[in-house]
């Protein structure tokens, strides 16, 4: 029996990134609403805000751990040529910061830690973030011109079927799909990782944040969710 909607809803949610974005999504929603009804209905914002802040602190408990994945990407393909290798390391390395020390916000903000040491986690983590994403594009960038590269050759005469040059065209542009939604969130996420290194009323509108953190949330449903 081919799966239908819920059977894929059920198996994106059973991953980690799944609950992740599906959390973020409550949390950035209720960021905008919060924003929209402050002024005329206090109360609502107020419940909103919690709902933000509630969600927010579930993130950061669910992803307990998620520093050690960037080690063992390196360990385990740690990319074919020396740039990629290289760009992997900076970018898997801010990534791990970024998890690491946002385990220390979490314990700052729910009061098991000192709460004077939020900030400074705050911008550590932020600014770990920002490196690492800064340098997952570059890499997506990288690979998205070798995949067009791809795709003007395979419109050359070959020895292959129209078939089989269909079918390499087809996975080349999902890959290709595949990799601008990954530049979409880092880029969203980066600006987030902005507001918190250095404030400046374009990062940190209510707004430009919850467009982002929308933006970063449903372009990992769309990388995350089941294709069969």
């Amino acid at each position: 029996m081919a799966s239908d909607t819920l059977d894929k809803l059920v198996v994106f949610l059973a991953k980690r990134d799944g609950i992740d974005k599906l959390v973020k999504t409550f949390q950035y929603v209720a960021k905008l609403a919060c924003w929209h009804v402050e002024a005329t209905r206090p109360e609502a914002a107020d419940r909103f805000k919690k709902w933000e802040v509630a969600s927010g602190l579930s993130r950061k408990a669910f992803r307990t751990g998620r520093s050690l994945t960037g080690f063992n990407a390196l360990r385990r393909n740690p990319g074919a040529t020396p740039v990629i290798r290289l760009l992997a390391v900076l970018a898997n390395s801010g990534e791990m910061v970024y998890f690491f020390f946002d385990h220390f916000l979490w314990l700052s903000r729910i009061g098991s830690l000192d709460a004077k040491l939020a900030k400074k986690m705050s911008f550590i983590s932020a600014f770990g973030e920002s490196f690492g994403y800064t340098f997952f594009i570059i890499i997506d960038c990288i690979f998205i011109r070798q995949r067009l590269d791809s795709l003007k050759k395979l419109r050359y005469p070959s020895d292959e079927t129209k078939d089989e040059i269909n079918a390499k065209i087809s996975e080349i542009r999902g890959d290709i799909v595949m990799r601008l939604m990954g530049i979409s969130a880092n880029v969203a996420d980066l600006i987030i990782a902005l507001a918190e290194i250095q404030p400046n009323p374009f990062c940190n509108h209510t707004v430009t944040l919850g467009i982002s953190g929308l933006v970063s949330a449903w372009a990992g449903w769309y990388r995350n969710w089941p294709t069969s």
